[in-house]
């Protein structure tokens, strides 16, 4: 309890800080600076008749304004730290998650900051001993872990590439393909793939089969939410560019946060006709809160193919309860 108020006090906090600072921030943009018009001045009164060449001018936040952005994003980061170590001390010691699970949130707070804290505590973090399952069991919670799953991979590689050709200072164009590339890979080969091959088979490349139409569908909505943000904030300050630039790390954050949202609507299609799994435990995985014998058995059902057993989590097959069932048909 006392951990939720303190984090709820950091998430006020912010709060206000944002209300407090955006002000600051509109007004500073909307007042012109004497550069501009001098830039703009088609001629030169010091030498008459001389036409000199029209200058665009500079898209580069003037010193003012890039000193209060660069304090919210110190503010931001460091609320972040205080979220990523928060959820990853409840999710690693208290929290019956999938360990894939677990390690999503972290990421995906890493990137998201109080923003996925918030989400986590609403709809991920136990609120009592056993509770897991009744708690995880609404769609909206469902998908959100959906969502999670597939932001960790994809965003993970989207990030990596962005830093990787930053550094090789390559064409925008040439860095959106290989933030796709990287972050399909990522989400399908690692987070849904070999982390979940246990559960979609047992094999790695039947893993890959099974889970590549949602993955791509999931990711498309992924790419369409950060990949916009990326490219007009970067084009607007080159040095959101560089990935030793507090502001290449807010662009992402921010990008990340929009991706999520982006990617929601599709996750909850996805789970809701069966082909993603949402929110889950070795005791609850899947649409319903129904347990991981019960989510081997519905592949079992809808595919034909029957899931290798796992002897870490497999302890007791049972065919799904009426309650399951009842669960995923009226969800």
């Amino acid at each position: 309890m006392r951990s939720k108020l303190a984090l709820w006090i950091v998430l006020f906090t912010a709060a206000i800080a944002v209300v407090f600072l955006t002000p600051k921030l509109g007004s500073s943009q909307s007042s012109p600076s004497p550069h501009r018009f001098i830039a703009q001045s088609p001629t030169d009164s010091s030498m008459p008749g001389m036409k000199m060449p029209e200058m665009t001018p500079s898209i580069a936040p003037q010193p003012q304004n890039a000193m209060l952005i660069d304090r919210v994003l110190l503010v931001w980061f460091s609320l972040s730290a205080i979220a990523v170590i928060y959820v990853a001390w409840d999710a690693l010691t208290r929290n019956p998650e999938l360990t894939v699970m677990k390690w999503g949130w972290i990421l995906v707070t890493l990137y998201t900051g109080v923003v996925g804290a918030a989400l986590y505590i609403l709809s991920c973090q136990e609120p009592a001993p056993g509770e897991h399952e009744a708690f995880v069991r609404p769609l909206w919670k469902q998908t959100l872990g959906s969502t999670i799953h597939c932001m960790a991979g994809d965003a993970t590689g989207i990030i990596v590439a962005a830093a990787i050709t930053a550094a090789l200072g390559l064409p925008m164009w040439l860095d959106v393909i290989s933030e796709y590339v990287f972050g399909f890979a990522f989400g399908l080969l690692i987070f849904q793939a070999l982390f979940m091959k246990d559960m979609l088979g047992g094999s790695y490349l039947k893993a890959v089969r099974r889970s590549f139409t949602p993955e791509w569908l999931s990711m498309n909505a992924v790419m369409a939410g950060m990949i916009p943000v990326m490219v007009i904030l970067m084009s607007r300050d080159m040095t959101a560019m560089e990935a030793t630039s507090l502001r290449f790390w807010g662009v992402m954050s921010l990008a990340t946060l929009v991706g999520l949202v982006v990617a929601f609507p599709v996750n909850l299609w996805l789970v809701a006709v069966g082909l993603k799994h949402g929110m889950g435990t070795v005791r609850a995985l899947g649409k319903g809160g129904h347990s991981l014998a019960t989510e081997r058995n519905r592949i079992a059902t809808t595919s034909g193919e029957i899931p290798a057993p796992n002897a870490s989590t497999d302890k007791a097959i049972h065919p799904a309860s009426e309650l399951d069932m009842s669960d995923r048909e009226g969800r």
